[in-house]
């Protein structure tokens, strides 16, 4: 299975957006709330060098914002 990751908050409308997508599509990921999690926060920024939000990893690309056709390259360039 894909290894997706998403760093996100709870207000934030394009996490959400992605979160509806991953459900839409039957896609198991694991979500890291960086409004609460300030390690999480640190890492999100280590990988992305941003601090918005979303910052989704699908293997080993990152993905900063939710950009629909990025992401579903990203998921049919990793194998399962």
């Amino acid at each position: 299975m894909k290894n997706i990751i998403i760093y996100s908050t709870p207000t934030c409308v394009y996490c959400n957006a992605a979160k509806k997508f991953f459900a839409e599509k039957g896609l198991a990921y694991t979500e890291y709330n960086v409004a609460a999690d300030m390690q999480k926060r640190q890492e999100m920024i280590e990988k992305s060098g941003q601090m918005g939000v979303p910052v989704i990893t699908v293997g080993s690309r990152v993905i900063v914002g939710f950009n629909r056709p990025t992401v579903e390259e990203a998921l049919a360039s990793v194998v399962s």
